[in-house]
């Protein structure tokens, strides 16, 4: 009997320890190729807006950081796979993708818009676009937005596992243009070299269905533990002026902070 309860409280005590060391950190899963999101600097450092946001909710929550690297359109497919414990890459949350996974709070929102030469005339509608090459990120919103709205009408949309693709071969002259989220595509191309010439063309795309109501940290359906305490962190982070002074920081006057 002695035996007995040895081993059981053993047992718990493994159990707990468990607990408090899957608890002492956090692993983020994201692509390192669409800055000012996130990127890698020519150290081969991780960079960006969501670096920096991962590591203050990190610091709020009291735990460690820890990344995990991984195309873009894998990365629910690695979540579910358990590689990493949430999703940090400018996911928005959207109606299909909660049919697969579940999200924290929305932590800031930023527009989605069409990118062209400024001399081009294209606008981001179906009359100005219909037989043109338009370069998306795969597994994004804009690819799902773009193929939705776009290709039924005669434009060609054409997808890509990395953005950087998108904007060789934009220059290159395979594409008429590239959809993507506004500040991305500033920092990624326009501000760049390659990028003269360029401009956003028209206004935001809309369709809240499709483009999400913001972007958030993707979870694993029904984990509550780690929902409980990035919601919490959010929070705090949120409260405290962060998300605002990195939005500044690394976008300017596009304040994404969610109101």
């Amino acid at each position: 009997m002695h035996k007995l309860k040895s081993l059981l409280l053993l047992s718990c005590a493994v159990a707990s320890f468990s607990t408090l060391a899957a608890s002492s950190s956090i692993k983020f899963g994201l692509e390192a190729q669409y800055p000012p999101f996130e990127s890698k600097s020519a150290k081969g450092e991780l960079e960006g807006f969501d670096i920096d946001v991962g590591k203050a909710v990190c610091a709020a929550a009291k735990v460690t950081c820890e990344w995990s690297e991984t195309s873009f359109d894998g990365l629910i497919p690695a979540l579910q796979a358990r590689k990493f414990d949430a999703i940090n890459s400018a996911m928005n949350v959207t109606e299909k993708r909660r049919q697969a996974i579940d999200f924290t709070q929305v932590i800031y929102r930023v527009p989605s818009k069409l990118i062209a030469k400024g001399d081009s005339g294209l606008l981001p509608d179906v009359a100005a676009l219909k037989g043109k090459h338009i370069g998306v990120l795969q597994g994004s919103i804009q690819e799902s937005f773009a193929k939705a709205h776009w290709a039924p009408q005669g434009v060609d949309v054409v997808s890509y596992q990395d953005q950087s693709q998108v904007y060789l071969d934009l220059t290159s002259g395979r594409l008429d243009g590239t959809l993507v989220l506004a500040p991305a595509g500033q920092d990624g191309f326009l501000n760049k070299p390659d990028g003269k010439g360029y401009s956003f063309v028209g206004e935001a795309v809309r369709d809240d269905k499709i483009l999400g109501s913001g972007v958030a940290f993707g979870l694993r359906k029904g984990d509550t533990a780690n929902k409980e305490r990035l919601d919490k962190a959010i929070d705090s982070i949120k409260k405290d002026g962060t998300v605002s002074q990195l939005s500044k920081k690394y976008f300017g006057d596009l304040d994404v902070t969610v109101k």
